[in-house]
């Protein structure tokens, strides 16, 4: 596969560039490495193209997570952390260890912590990759949750998601190559422009792949 479109927000990619010299050139090298004809095994069950043959999300995600294996220092991270919905405690606890902020709500005597998690496949040299062939919705929860939650954790400094591009999930002639309902590039940059310059507030870089 290749990357034929990028979009760099909040300065994402030229912090690759100065910050995180030849990690970029690496994640590249991944995606090269991938055989997306090899992945074409899923049979479709939907009524409109019922035994189709299409690229498949599972064996996809797994060529990709055999690529990034074959470099070492990249790891899953789980960031733990306390939830609240007290702006204050909020703010004062956001940045500090999960010990600390469980301490920190138990000392108003008012609420018991309540635990979360959040895990990423792909960390190294606090910069975290995402690799998405699945539904809009998990898009929009790395680009505004996820990598906003590992940033705002000083966990990571740059979050990079990796979409297909359109023209991926459907040919010049308008047959699908993949399921109805996945994200695209083209379509999740135009969600990020429409919530404006500064919003998700944590630098990314958006890649739009093909084979």
């Amino acid at each position: 596969m290749k990357v034929v479109a990028r979009y760099s927000h909040l300065n994402g990619e030229e912090h690759l560039v100065v910050h995180k010299k030849g990690l970029l050139e690496e994640i590249e090298s991944v995606i090269n490495k991938v055989d997306a004809e090899k992945c074409k095994e899923k049979v479709s069950k939907e009524k409109t193209m019922r035994g189709k043959i299409l690229y498949s999300p599972p064996l996809l995600n797994k060529a990709f997570k055999e690529g990034f294996d074959s470099h070492p220092g990249w790891e899953s991270v789980t960031y733990r952390y306390c939830v609240t919905t007290d702006r204050a405690m909020l703010d004062r606890i956001a940045t500090l260890p999960l010990d600390q902020q469980r301490d920190a709500i138990r000392s108003t005597g008012v609420h018991k912590p309540l635990e979360s998690l959040k895990q990423t496949d792909f960390v190294k040299n606090k910069v975290a990759v995402e690799v998405q062939f699945g539904k809009y919705a998990f898009v929009a929860y790395d680009l505004f949750v996820k990598h906003m939650l590992f940033y705002s954790g000083y966990v990571i400094d740059v979050g990079i998601e990796i979409l297909p591009m359109k023209s991926m999930l459907i040919d010049p002639a308008g047959g699908r190559r993949m399921s109805t309902g996945i994200a695209y590039y083209e379509g999740e940059v135009y969600n990020v422009l429409r919530h404006g310059r500064s919003n998700p507030p944590v630098p990314l870089l958006i890649l739009g792949i093909k084979p």
